[in-house]
């Protein structure tokens, strides 16, 4: 008897297991019940997937029935996509027409889910503003503590976004202001600097690629926003491949499967051939294992292994400044890049050998010695980098101890830290068997 139960039981926990790997169903939350009732009075058809909870993932997309490689995965009528044509058609069109000098999309679309939040039970939109994140894990929106912890060229680009944000939020205070007959409240206490950072996070992180053409009362930047209830809950893999774009026929945005995917399974889309810093930059998550990650080589720690001595030094950097050979320099999961390598051969040309750093640029070879130098300074720059990775991972358990509130934030940095090295680790390997080779 107790064989069996314990055969039982060891079913029961296996099965348990496969449901928490599946992902559990949310579709009876009702958050998700009225954006499914919204959705079809839209007339959204309904489709096979589910919103659920992953344990790896979080919040995401789940099928109830097998994919095939062609298959439909969703298909979002018009009418549910929120576009400029929304906010124009919205009581805030008058105003937008009016405005001088015209305002961008971005900021319409900003300013529309800023006023749509604050109506709340108001809002047509209200089912779909209700299941949006209340906060985004962008660079812009991580601590100064946390963004220093970030690689270098990466900490850049977080604080570039950052100021972007406060840019458009100082140069939209007129905008917003002329807003007024709309609200009862002050406009200032309602299109405020956190509204903002949160609707352009929503913007960035959600929106789907859709060519909208020219409207005069728009500035020049392109218009190629749309935000997609329901399909926005469909997770990145950068190992499955989708179709997806506007359908004429059907007027409707739709997204096919190139790959299979098993009953009760999470159902991914791919956001692009993004490596973690990108996606961390511009969705603010980190893929684990992600085929297309590296880690990048800022342009100062290149220069650093530029010997002073050099006469040629000075001729060396503008040569690579001038062809653009300063930037994108990295390593990844295969070693060195063909661009960092070509970077590291000039700047390890011999005087008799300077004459042919043109030949460099085109992909040859011009010597045995400067071969070796080029990859001995690779391993080195790749020694360096792992020894600045393996000290900011340590700094960032301290400061988990120290602040609870940052855990979630360092959490991510972690991630993105941890395959930063694991990629380093690989390079290294992979440049000590080419120097013991040469």
């Amino acid at each position: 008897m107790k064989k069996s139960r314990g055969r039982t039981g060891r079913k029961r926990r296996r099965k348990h297991l496969k449901g928490f790997m599946d992902g559990v169903n949310c579709s009876h939350k009702l958050e998700y019940i009225k954006l499914k009732k919204w959705l079809k009075e839209r007339g959204f058809e309904g489709s096979n997937l589910r919103p659920a909870e992953f344990w790896e993932t979080g919040r995401g997309l789940m099928t109830t029935k097998a994919l095939q490689a062609g298959d439909l995965i969703i298909s979002l009528p018009e009418k549910c996509l929120l576009t400029t044509g929304t906010v124009l058609s919205s009581c805030l069109g008058g105003h937008i027409v009016k405005w001088k000098p015209p305002v961008s999309p971005l900021l319409a679309l900003c300013t529309f889910l800023i006023a749509e939040k604050h109506a709340g039970e108001k809002s047509p939109w209200k089912p779909y503003l209700d299941v949006l994140p209340k906060t985004y894990t962008c660079p812009a929106c991580l601590e100064p503590d946390v963004i220093n912890l970030l690689p270098k060229p990466l900490k850049k680009k977080a604080q570039e976004q950052k100021m972007m944000i406060q840019e458009l939020f100082t140069s939209s205070k007129a905008f917003f202001s002329s807003l007024q007959p709309l609200f009862a409240e002050n406009t200032g206490t309602i299109f405020n600097y956190s509204a903002l950072e949160w609707a352009w996070c929503t913007i960035n992180t959600r929106t789907i690629y859709m060519k909208h053409p020219h409207r005069e009362c728009f500035s020049l930047e392109p218009d190629v926003y749309a935000l997609a209830p329901y399909l926005d809950l469909l997770n990145h893999s950068p190992n499955v491949q989708v179709k997806a774009g506007f359908n004429e026929q059907t007027r409707s945005y739709e997204i096919w499967t190139n790959s299979q995917c098993r009953k009760s399974q999470e159902v991914f889309i791919c956001y692009g051939p993004h490596d973690n810093q990108r996606l961390l930059l511009e969705y603010g998550f980190v893929a684990m294992d992600n085929p297309h990650s590296s880690v990048y080589v800022s342009a100062d720690t290149l220069l650093k292994y530029f010997s002073p001595l050099d006469k040629q030094r000075k001729a060396k950097v503008s040569i690579l400044k001038d062809h653009d050979f300063l930037e994108n320099l990295t390593f990844g999961w295969e070693g060195p890049s063909w661009r960092l390598l070509t970077a590291l051969r000039v700047s390890s040309l011999g005087a008799d050998e300077f004459a042919c750093w043109r030949r460099i640029l085109l992909g040859e070879v011009t010597s045995a010695r400067n071969e070796q130098q080029a990859l001995g300074t690779a391993a080195k720059i790749c020694q360096f980098l792992i020894e600045e990775t393996q000290h900011a991972l340590l700094q960032i358990s301290q400061l988990k101890r120290d602040k609870e509130n940052l855990k979630p934030h360092l959490a991510l940095v972690e991630m993105l830290r941890s395959e930063d090295l694991k990629i380093l680790q690989k390079s290294a390997e992979i440049l000590c068997s080419l120097n013991l080779g040469t």
